[in-house]
């Protein structure tokens, strides 16, 4: 790990002092796992192909179906925000698989021996799947574009997406380095990965709303942090989105979602190496 360096001045109290070199341990393990994409490239585009397909193809035959009402929203404008929730929950849901990469390679050890605390290693690498989850942003809203969509390109609209795309990134991220770290094997935790992504993304509010559901889905669909996710994404990423929740109530559950697997994700950290 190649930490960031940040100058502290002398007379600065402990706790910034302390405040600064935890920052720069979380963006030292960060960098690293971002210079990885940057030596491939190619994923990106491969990660396009999804969105693609469910605006394309999904979204224009379901546009055709009578009966489903969004409110204001046309259906491709309904859909766009849980396809980008979508993408970003696929990306950092397979994420921890990098984690037992790391420790093949004997990359985690090296980690874990190192003065950076458990909490900073795993913040940072929540933090390079957060910016792996912003590059499926450009390609939807590019795509969106292209489709007409009613994308809000205000200032503060587009903060408010970026803000939902880091948390939503960081606890899918976090949750598949708690699973890589109980299963200890890729093909256990691939198994496990897609168990847990079609069930999530279908119990949720992405591509239907919840007034349709039938109870028990919706109850699901209320326990599910994504769709708090995709809440949040669709007040702020198309004009006429409106919070089914509140955003107050979007951000409350993915933060206190995000900041358990944290805490849980560094207390089996150590797990994995055994």
């Amino acid at each position: 790990m190649r930490p960031y360096a940040p100058a502290v001045p002398r007379g600065a109290f402990p706790e910034i002092r302390g405040l600064l070199t935890f920052g720069s341990q979380v963006l030292g393990v960060a960098e690293a796992e971002v210079r990885k994409l940057r030596h491939d490239p190619l994923e990106l585009l491969t990660r396009a192909i999804q969105p693609v397909l469910w605006l394309v193809i999904f979204g224009q035959v379901m546009a055709r179906v009578r009966g489903l009402s969004t409110g204001r929203l046309t259906y491709i404008d309904f859909l766009a925000p849980g396809v980008l929730a979508q993408s970003v929950q696929f990306i950092a849901i397979f994420h921890g698989v990098s984690l037992i990469w790391d420790r093949d390679l004997g990359i985690l050890q090296k980690y874990l021996v190192s003065p950076a605390p458990r909490t900073a290693l795993v913040l940072g690498k929540t933090l390079s799947a957060s910016v792996r989850a912003l590059s499926q942003a450009v390609i939807v809203y590019l795509l969106a574009v292209l489709m007409r969509i009613a994308v809000d390109f205000r200032p503060q609209s587009i903060l408010g997406v970026f803000v939902s795309i880091i948390i939503g990134a960081s606890l899918f991220s976090t949750l598949s380095m708690v699973i890589a770290c109980l299963v200890k094997t890729r093909e256990r935790f691939m198994g496990i990965g897609q168990m847990l992504t079609m069930p999530l993304f279908f119990a949720s509010n992405a591509i239907y709303p919840l007034s349709i559901m039938p109870w028990w889905l919706r109850a699901m669909s209320t326990a599910n942090p994504l769709t708090y996710e995709v809440d949040a994404l669709r007040t702020f990423m198309v004009h006429g989105g409106a919070s089914a929740f509140g955003l107050q109530v979007d951000f409350a559950v993915l933060l206190v979602w995000l900041l358990v697997l944290v805490w849980t994700a560094a207390r089996l950290f150590p797990r994995l190496v055994m």
